[in-house]
């Protein structure tokens, strides 16, 4: 018998919806891997034209390695964070070892840092083997989206994100064998000893792999392999602790990790209000023009953005990014989950009863949530991209106004030394940017490692980096550093450690 008009034009109705369907899908998909691309190669580009790797913490660690004793400096006190070490900074270390190029060694560490989410992406496109490659595709929504928050400050949580996804792909799809067990330890292992937050991150994939079952051979082998890291991460904290000075640090460091200041800097209220705008745009929109309200108010809420930044606009995102890697301690697990709560759905498998995350899943999987967010992300993208012009246009301004005291010929000797200078002398505007603790490292690497004054920010502060014997004995050590440049870094150490 064959189908009635009737029912060959509802047939032909579901098929069509159903490829609309897939093809705003398909949209999105490819918006969300574009810009991820996009911003991880533009991470690379854009951290080494400005020399990012410079920034707060950065400039330390670019000296360290560049006066070839950055375990010595720092690392041995956060020896949890080793992989970080070893994946940028020791090779650094062994370029200047072999060259005797400082700033060449300190491009190398910013090469090496600023290419981690590249080279996590293709990773995680690699090691997905999960349908669509859905993992790789929240990858590239996580890099994009979380990313460009901390973009320019070294936290080590940056490494942790590149390493979660592929660590995730790979225990999802892993095949079964000794190989594949000893890849995903090696992963997680080197995932977990990045930064403390990153124990949250690594739990995560286990975690998503239970929504598949207790039972499950990948859930059990993800425990086992996160279980032995864990093993190796508590020896090496344990064989390996910080120094008395430090450990107080570390203490108030972890303190404040999950202060709720985090959540209210600039940025983070700049983008909820861009969100709240569209979504209030969207909804008044849609009840008039469904298929135009993701346009409409996309283009809405980028107007009043536009005069806002114009005419408004007084904010900085600058100090922040450092403490907002607590977001992507929180946010990229969720993620990873969801993930995988998608590829479970799409790829028809079983997994445990959770209705209330599989139906929000199903939900974003229709056409109206794939135009919704599209336009939502893309006004995400557009934030993050004039605040990051922001950004580095006010730090390379910030850079001139260093060199100009570091190589010049005005003097603060109430400072301690008569070739200190203060840090005080650039205006408040610019000095927004600055990073009280390594702001004499950076005085010296901009000077080309021969300062004529070390920029010294004058604020009463209890941190210093070196003590006087550690930067003593880097002095009297043969390096490539300038030992007049040397000599100063120890001087200033030995002021207040």
């Amino acid at each position: 018998m064959t189908d009635s008009p009737l029912h060959s034009g509802i047939g032909q109705r579901a098929a069509w919806t159903e490829a609309a369907r897939r093809s705003d899908a398909g949209v999105l998909r490819a918006i969300v891997v574009g810009f991820g691309f996009a911003w991880a190669i533009a991470f690379v580009v854009v951290g080494l034209a400005f020399a990012l790797q410079l920034y707060g913490d950065g400039a330390m660690f670019s000296y360290s390695g560049a006066a070839q004793d950055a375990w010595a400096f720092h690392w041995h006190n956060i020896s949890g964070r080793v992989t970080v070490f070893l994946l940028t900074l020791l090779p650094a270390e062994i370029y200047v070892g072999l060259t005797g190029d400082p700033g060449g060694g300190i491009g190398v560490y910013g090469f090496l840092f600023f290419v981690a989410p590249l080279s996590g992406l293709v990773a995680t496109l690699a090691a997905d083997r999960s349908r669509g490659r859905m993992i790789f595709g929240y990858a590239c929504f996580s890099t994009a989206c979380l990313c460009p928050l901390v973009f320019g400050f070294p936290t080590e949580m940056w490494i942790a994100h590149a390493l979660f996804w592929p660590a995730l792909a790979l225990a999802y799809g892993a095949r079964r064998g000794a190989g594949a067990v000893a890849l995903l330890f090696a992963l997680l292992l080197m995932l977990v000893l990045t930064h403390e937050g990153a124990l949250v991150l690594a739990a995560a994939i286990p975690a998503a792999l239970a929504l598949r079952g207790l039972r499950d051979m990948r859930f059990l082998r993800a425990v086992g392999a996160l279980l032995a890291a864990a093993a190796v991460w508590a020896a090496v904290k344990l064989l390996i602790p910080p120094d008395a000075y430090f450990a107080g640090v570390l203490a108030r460091a972890a303190r404040d990790f999950f202060d709720r200041e985090v959540f209210s800097g600039e940025l983070v209220i700049l983008l909820a209000a861009t969100l709240a705008g569209y979504c209030a745009v969207y909804y008044v929109t849609a009840r008039f023009a469904p298929a135009k309200a993701p346009v409409c108010a996309a283009v809405a809420v980028a107007a009043a953005l536009a005069v806002y930044w114009i005419f408004a606009d007084q904010a900085l995102h600058a100090a922040d990014r450092y403490y907002l890697r607590t977001l992507l301690v929180i946010v990229t697990p969720v993620l990873g989950v969801l993930a995988c709560v998608h590829t479970l759905i799409a790829g028809g498998e079983p997994m445990l009863p959770l209705p209330g995350l599989a139906r929000m899943v199903t939900l974003l999987s229709c056409r109206a949530a794939a135009r919704a967010v599209a336009g939502a992300f893309v006004l995400v993208m557009l934030v993050h991209a004039v605040e990051t012009a922001k950004f580095v246009t006010a730090w390379a301004q910030y850079k001139a106004a260093v060199v100009a005291l570091a190589t010049g010929a005005a003097s603060d000797p109430a400072l301690g030394n008569p070739r200190f200078v203060s840090s005080a002398r650039i205006g408040a505007a610019l000095n927004r940017l600055s990073w009280y603790s390594t702001t004499p490292y950076l005085s010296a690497i901009l000077a080309d490692f021969a300062p004529s004054r070390l920029v010294i920010d004058p604020r009463r502060y209890n941190y210093f980096w070196l003590s006087c014997a550690t930067a003593t004995a880097n002095l009297n050590a043969g390096r490539a550093i300038p030992p007049e440049t040397r000599r100063l870094v120890r001087d200033f150490s030995c002021l207040h450690r």
